[in-house]
Order: C-alpha cells, then structure tokens, then sequence
C-alpha cells in the first residue's frame, strides 16, 4: 500500500492528512497554533510553533501504518515571511526583541507605507503584480524590517517563505518553490532576480549578496527535494529517512491542486467538454483567494500575476483573493450584541452557531419568498481588511448600510447573510474583471473551510450565476499538499497524472434562478457603495474649509 501525506498550514492551525493514491483521505489531524497580534495590522507567529504542531499531526495521522509504505511527504503554508540569522535560529520581527516571534504573517499591514513606495516607482516587475505591490507580499516587509528593526536586519542571514521554511526544516535544502518565490518575490522564471528592482527600492544589499539571503537555487511544485527527509527530520516527524519530500506551495496553490483537475463526466457542467482553464478555483478560509489559470500570458488589473508554472507546468495563474472572508464572518457574527445569545440557544440545540444561523436563515424568510431577500434594505461592503482584489486598496474600509436601533438574534442573522452575500458579490467583482481580460470561467471549483458553509457556497452560486463544485474530500487543500508528495515519490509522471488519479468530485451547487434579478440589483448596489467610500474619502481629504466659514 502507497500512502502520501499532506501537511497543510493555516492562519491558525497545522493539518496534516494520511492520502492513499485514490485521493481519499484515511486520517486526518489538527494542532492549533498561536497568532501574536502585538497592535492593529500587525500578525505575528513563531517558526518553532509552526515546526512542532507539524511533526505533531504527521505522528497522529502516520501512526498505524507502516512508515515505510509512505511515498512522500508535501508541504503547503501560508505565504508569511520567516527571519532566520546565520545559525538558522530565529530573530525578531518586533521592536520587543521577543525571538519567539520571528514569522510577519501573510495578513500582516505593517508595510503598506513600504507598499505605497514599491508602487511609485512604477518598476516593470510590477507588472506581473496586476500593476500594485500589496503589503502582504515580501519585499515590503524586507523593506519595513531594514528601516524599523536594522539590528534583526544586520543579522538575518535567511529570509524564508513558510513554505520554504518547512521544506527547509524537513530536508536541510536552501531551494526555494517557484510558487513562492514568483508569486511573492518577484523572480521572473526566465530571467531570475532583477537587480533594478531591489536597487531602486532600496534593498540593494540582497543583490550585493548574491541574492543568498532570499534563494539561489528553485523548483516547481512537487519536484524531489535532494535526499528527502532527514534523518533528524524523520526523527521528529515519526517517518522514515529518505522519505521523498516535494517543492511546497502557497496554501491556495494547493487548494487549487487539490480541487481543480476533478472528473466532471456526466455532471451535465459546460466546462466538461472545456479546458482546465474554464474552472476558477477557489480557497476559503481567513481570507479567499482566487485561482485563474490560462494558456497565455492574460494582464488582469488588480489581480496578482500572470504567473508562469507556479501551479500547472506550462500554465499561467492569475490570483485574485479577498483579504479578509473567514475572519469578515467571525468578526461580524462574534461582534454583534447579540452574539452570546444566539451561542447559548445554538449550543441547546446541538447547532454549531454557523449551523444555526443557515437554518435562521431560512425560517425567517416569508412564505413563498427565496431566503436571499432577507437583505433587501441591508448592505455590506465587505472590504474591512483592504481591497485585495480587483481594486487593490489596503485602505478601503469596510462598510453597511441600512442598521437600525436592533439587537436581537434575527438582527444578526441578517447581517450574516448580508456579509456572506458581499463576499460573494466581491468574488463576482473579481471574475468581471478577470473575464474583461480574457479569462473565460465556466465553473468555480471551492474548497477551504468556507466550503463547508453551504450559505456561502450558496450565495457564490447565485451572485456569479455559475455552478460551484465541491470536492469529495472536504480537506482539499491537504491532498493537494499530498499530491505533491506523490509527485515527489515519482509514483505519477506528471503533476496532471496524480490530480486524475487524487482529484475527486464531490457536489455541485447551481445559481437559483429565482434570485437571479435579486442579486443583479444587489451588485449594483455593492459596486455603488465602493464607488461612495471614495467619494467620502474624497471630501473629507479636502483642504476646502469654505464650509465652515
């Protein structure tokens, strides 16, 4: 028997799944992990935490079998930045010195003064960025650190994405994943680091330095990693020495591996008879990104990349995303006045909150009305973290129309399904833009813990019109990172072989049409409350006191 194992890091917690070569997942196992948040915008983490809760879940999930029978071992984690110094030991990425937080996470705002910066110089390597650096990506976190913490930055001898970081840890290579370093870097495959982007930044020294500190050598996804595991590596994990180790991904990378290449034979689904390029994948968790892929080069506005073989050998990405969904929905139903007492009544009921409030949902709606309708008066603007995508504004704010004085249950229950329609209303916003380039989207394909909300899933159906397939494995994103394992072990010949073999389909939801005008309106109203926020923030940024005089 062949096993994989898929190791998958989160916002908040590592997951680790036991994949045979069908796909189908036979342990699973979950570790929290801790998020530091010293002040507002700022996310921190330690490498050491994330290394443990790792070796943690592979022993839970590998712990009946036959070690020897796993074939590799994938990695995929958040795209955060990992500061070691010469040593590998950690440093701090905070002005208290506190070592044990050495990790500025993906969602980390720190550097959006840095951010601005990048984006003045207009540099030519912006362009595969969708024409804006954001503050999530590295250089200006490089950039915040050399400036606010120069100490850190004398002695940071290894910058790491936490997927290298992981790959690092497991094999004791240096080799970077292309996914991480073109999709947050800014290497070009075909002509490497450029040097004029790091000088006119003001990060000359990475170049002075033969670029060692942020990679030299790369791989594609899933390429063997040079001798696999460690033997001290093996030691914590509880595997096998030698153990073939793949090049990692961005979470949402193998999100989209784990979910994109599923048989839709029979499903009765346009993109059946289409190119993989039809489907847009989707990963929802904390935040949602976007996944396009394309067999050319398409420049979308706002939309990170295009990208060459980050995902797919041969195929360009295009990754919009949403900073802010998972995180939007707890801050929103957690916030409201009412929260406790829903809690209460959804724990007498044996609900978990989410599951009550999508059966609320549909009980208040009156007779012979669609539940969506609920919203009619009650808007959000779902932008609470920053615009990622198509906009590409960390300062846009989020924002709802239509409150009054209540605070009951049922006045909550609103206000989630209206921020699960914006969110959804966002992701249209998102394809609009990827469809006026070129990118022509038949069907989403969704995985992450936001697929398991069928409100969500629901609402994406109806405010895109398109079907939204879901994955026969709930933990999609943990066979991806297996896949790339699989890859590794050379057990598949090509990253498409192991998707037809582990990809598996699972549900389809269609578009209601009975909303469909409901949601026609509703988008109209959402795209008008972005185009207000500016204007507010237009007057009041007016130097024009004549008003008051």
């Amino acid at each position: 028997m062949a096993w994989y194992v898929g190791v998958d890091v989160g916002t908040a917690s590592v997951r680790a799944g036991l994949v045979d070569r069908d796909g189908m997942v036979h342990a699973w196992a979950s570790e929290e992990i801790r998020v530091h948040q010293p002040q507002a915008g700022r996310y921190e983490q330690d490498s050491q935490d994330v290394w443990r809760a790792c070796c943690h879940v592979v022993r839970q999930v590998t712990s009946n079998v036959d070690v020897h029978q796993i074939r590799g071992i994938g990695f995929d984690a958040t795209c955060s930045l990992v500061v070691l110094d010469e040593d590998f030991g950690p440093l701090p990425v905070n002005e208290e010195g506190e070592r044990c937080r050495n990790i500025v996470m993906w969602c980390d705002h720190r550097a959006i003064g840095e951010a601005d910066q990048i984006n003045c110089t207009r540099h030519a390597a912006l362009a595969s960025l969708g024409g804006v650096m954001s503050p999530e990506m590295q250089p200006p976190k490089l950039l915040w650190l050399k400036r606010n913490l120069p100490d850190s930055w004398k002695k940071a001898r290894h910058f790491f994405d936490l997927p290298d970081f992981l790959t690092w840890k497991a094999t004791g290579s240096l080799t970077r994943s292309l996914c991480c370093v073109v999709c947050k870097w800014t290497y070009n495959v075909d002509s490497g680091w450029d040097q004029s982007f790091w000088d006119e930044i003001g990060l000359s020294d990475i170049c002075q330095e033969g670029y060692s500190r942020i990679g030299v050598d790369f791989l594609g996804p899933g390429q063997p990693l040079s001798g696999g595991l460690t033997m001290h590596a093996a030691d914590e994990l509880g595997l096998h020495p030698g153990t073939a180790v793949g090049a990692a991904l961005i979470d949402a990378h193998a999100g989209t591996i784990g979910v994109i290449g599923g048989d839709v034979t029979g499903l009765g689904l346009a993109c059946e008879s289409q190119p993989i390029t039809a489907r847009l994948s989707m990963i929802g968790g904390t935040s949602t990104c976007h996944m396009a892929l394309s067999d050319k080069a398409l420049f979308v506005g706002g939309v990170w990349g295009p990208y060459y073989s980050v995902v797919l050998p041969g195929l360009w990405l295009n990754e919009g995303g949403q900073s802010a969904t998972g995180s939007l929905i707890e801050h929103i139903v957690t916030g409201h006045p009412a929260y406790n007492e829903l809690k209460k009544i959804a724990d007498a009921s044996g609900q978990s909150t989410y599951e009550w409030l999508n059966r609320r949902v549909v009980s208040m709606a009156t007779e012979g009305a669609a539940p969506a309708t609920l919203t009619s008066d009650l808007h959000v603007c779902p932008d609470f973290h920053g615009n990622r995508s198509p906009l590409a504004d960390s300062s846009r704010k989020g924002m709802v129309i239509g409150l009054d004085l209540s605070h009951t249950c049922d006045s909550l229950v609103q206000l989630y399904l209206a921020t699960l329609q914006a969110l959804a209303l966002g992701t249209r916003h998102i394809l609009n833009a990827m469809t006026q380039s070129g990118h022509n989207v038949s069907a989403i394909f969704m995985c992450g813990g936001l697929s398991k909300n069928s409100l969500y899933v629901q609402a994406h159906a109806d405010a895109t019109g398109l079907p939204v397939v879901l994955p026969a494995e709930a933990e999609a994103v943990v066979v991806g990172a297996a896949i790339l394992g699989a890859c590794a072990s050379k057990d598949f010949t090509s990253m498409q072989e192991a998707m037809q073999h582990m990809v598996r389909v699972g549900k389809v939801i269609h578009p209601d049409p009975a909303v469909r005008s409901f949601y026609e309106r509703k988008y109209k109203v959402y795209m008008l409350m972005g185009r207000n926020q500016l204007e507010y923030r237009s007057l009041m940024s007016s130097t024009d006191h004549r008003a008051n005089s």
